[in-house]
Formats: C-alpha cells, sequence, structure tokens
C-alpha cells in the first residue's frame, strides 16, 4: 500500500481522536455564569475549573489560589492541604508559598519558602525571586544574602538578575 495514503489515513484517525477527546473535556457553559451573581458565577467556574484541573498539581494550586485570594479561603485551603498531604514537589510547596505571600500572610509564606530553600539551595531563580520578597518587605540584608548566594549558583541567569533588580525599584516578581 501507498505510504503516502496510510500517512494520510493515520493522521485522519489521529486527528479524528483528538477532536472526540477535546470535546469530552468539560467546556464552560453559558449557564454557569449568565444571569448569576458573582459569586455564583465563580462558584460554578471554579467548580468547572477543579474538574479540568484533574490530577496536574499546578492547575489544582492556580486553583486553590483563586479560591484563597477570591475570598473563599477554607475551599483554597482544603485545595493545598490535599497537595501538601504525603509525597509532594518542593515545586508545590512553594508556588503554595507564593499565594500565602499574596494574600499578605508573610510569616506562613516565609516559613515556606525558607524550608523549600533549604532542600533546594542551589536554585539561583527561588534564591532570587525570594531575596526580592525579603526587599520588598524591607529586610535588605536578607535580600542581599540571598541575592549574593543566587548569583554565586548562576552568574548568567538574566531572569534571576532582573528579578534582583526589579526589586531595589519596587516591582514584583514576575510569576
Amino acid at each position: 500500500m501507498n505510504k503516502g495514503i496510510i500517512a494520510a489515513a493515520a493522521a485522519i484517525v489521529f486527528v479524528s481522536g483528538m477532536g472526540v477527546g477535546y470535546s469530552a473535556k468539560p467546556s464552560p457553559a453559558p449557564a454557569l455564569y449568565h444571569g448569576k451573581t458573582g459569586q455564583e458565577a465563580a462558584q460554578g467556574l471554579l467548580g468547572l475549573a477543579t474538574k479540568q484541573a484533574g490530577d496536574g498539581s499546578w492547575e489544582r494550586i492556580a486553583v486553590g489560589r483563586v479560591y484563597y485570594l477570591g475570598g473563599l479561603k477554607d475551599q483554597g485551603q482544603a485545595i493545598f492541604d490535599q497537595m501538601l498531604a504525603g509525597k509532594h514537589d518542593d515545586g508545590d510547596a512553594y508556588r503554595i508559598a507564593r499565594v500565602y505571600r499574596e494574600a499578605g500572610e508573610l510569616e506562613r509564606a516565609n516559613a515556606m519558602f525558607d524550608r523549600y530553600l533549604a532542600n533546594n539551595r542551589d536554585d539561583a531563580r527561588a534564591l532570587s525571586e525570594i531575596g526580592a520578597y525579603a526587599l520588598l518587605d524591607g529586610n535588605r540584608e536578607r535580600a542581599e544574602q540571598l541575592f549574593d548566594r543566587s548569583f554565586a549558583e548562576e552568574r548568567d541567569d538574566m531572569w534571576a538578575t532582573l528579578q534582583a533588580a526589579g526589586a531595589y525599584l519596587g516591582v514584583v516578581p514576575q510569576q
């Protein structure tokens, strides 16, 4: 059989399968938000987002972030607690610490950042980002210690350098 025909048939089957798989994923229905109060719309959409997130840790933390920062702290905290229960990636705790910082819960965030750095001593970008937060929070000595460690680990990381520079200008690191 002609290889071109086989390849074309395989492509059609693949694309068709993708379409079926894509359409099977839940998508926002207007009934979730049309004519609803902001709170009702958010709850409906967050329920859907939770389903869409599946088992993805980044995705689940993002859903928890919206709950937490949107004033639904209990629901957000429940997601974070699930993520941190048992074995989890250090990066998950780091991303949750960012949410706590964003919520103004600096002690809680800093404790998690410190644990992350204890386990990831050579993460130049995290050192710089956490240093930037320290500088923005008024702790220049700690910030510069973290910047020193960051630049010792990675001298040519533009992102780490940019986070430090931004902090001196009052710019929060981009996440």
